[in-house]
């Protein structure tokens, strides 16, 4: 007579099936529910830009099969580069109950960091996020928060490089940036000064917080004629790039920038990295959280691939000459 028991293989052979089929009918389970999501921006809705960067995000969530109106819902927010605006948006989209939030840039993780330790954050644009204290450390974040590095804080010491290879006479530098809306820049200002005397250049700050601080520190620094600019950028500047470009061509200041919007509008030189791919490698992260993935589990990755863009007719109307090196070496030359 056959046993009511079953033998230990076929026991061993039923729970390796059942292991199995739970973690797809729970995936299944999860994906019959609409999950919701908050993306929390830089600058703001109207800026083409930032809008390239969030339509890549959502494709690339729909190509994996989050599909907005249908299995997800997507709320947004645009801070506009004001400090207390994320702070407000923050408190709205927690006020949600995302399943995950996507947060572009330094004051959003910020103002999310102080009112949750549990919705699942991913960022983008943030640098060394170990040095200003949001995760223990890249390989190993842990707790609510994992994302994707912007730059790292020894591009200052390259920003100093390039600009003194394009403009040998430089002999001083100004970098200009928002303390409140950018505190990372304080870290580029550090590499900047241990790589500038190398190069036998001087280094000096500008704290800007409104148009009228902009236009008096280049006035105050252009006032000599062996200066540079160094605009790392971030939401507060690239709102201003117009400015800042033309009161650079009206100085005659030669300037590198960390994004290429200021170049394609008239500036000298950019170096930095496409926040394209960042979006899509976020998507991904969210995916992976939306199917149970824990953030601090995912390893924060620093970008590989940085991109160099020169403007050949703002160099030669700066009487710049170009190297044949430096041109080989750019991934983009406006004309």
């Amino acid at each position: 007579m056959r046993s009511n028991h079953l033998g230990r293989r076929e026991f061993i052979t039923l729970l390796g099936g059942a292991a199995t089929a739970r973690p797809l009918a729970a995936w299944a389970q999860q994906t019959d529910r609409v999950r919701r999501i908050g993306v929390l921006m830089n600058g703001v809705a109207t800026d083409s830009t930032a809008q390239s960067y969030v339509a890549e995000f959502v494709q690339t969530l729909d190509n994996l099969g989050w599909v907005e109106g249908q299995n997800l819902h997507i709320d947004y927010r645009w801070n506009a580069g004001e400090p207390l605006l994320a702070r407000t948006y923050v408190a709205e989209l927690i006020s949600l109950k995302p399943d995950a939030i996507l947060s572009s840039s330094t004051i959003n993780l910020v103002a999310l960091q102080r009112v949750t330790h549990t919705v699942p954050i991913v960022f983008v644009e943030v640098s060394d996020p170990v040095a200003q204290g949001f995760i223990p450390s890249l390989a190993h974040p842990g707790g609510n928060i994992t994302g994707f590095t912007a730059f790292m804080a020894s591009m200052g010491g390259q920003w100093i490089e390039l600009l003194k290879e394009i403009a040998p006479a430089v002999a001083r530098t100004l970098l200009i940036y928002n303390p409140e809306t950018s505190p990372q820049s304080e870290l580029f200002l550090q590499s900047i000064q241990a790589a500038a005397p190398s190069f036998s250049v001087g280094v000096s700050r500008a704290s800007v917080r409104d148009t009228n601080d902009i236009e008096s520190a280049i006035d105050i620094f252009s006032r000599r004629s062996d200066g540079g600019l160094i605009v790392p950028s971030d939401t507060f500047t690239q709102m201003r790039r117009g400015l800042i470009v033309e009161l650079a061509a009206r100085h005659r200041l030669p300037a590198i920038y960390r994004s290429p919007e200021f170049v394609r509008n008239g500036g000298l030189m950019s170096y930095g990295f496409d926040f394209v791919e960042q979006f899509r490698q976020a998507a991904s992260y969210i995916d992976q959280i939306l199917k149970g993935a824990t953030p601090g589990e995912l390893p924060v990755k620093q970008p590989t691939r940085f991109s160099l863009v020169i403007n050949r007719k703002t160099a030669k109307a700066l009487g710049l000459e170009i190297s044949s090196k430096l041109l080989a070496r750019a991934d983009e030359v406006v004309e």
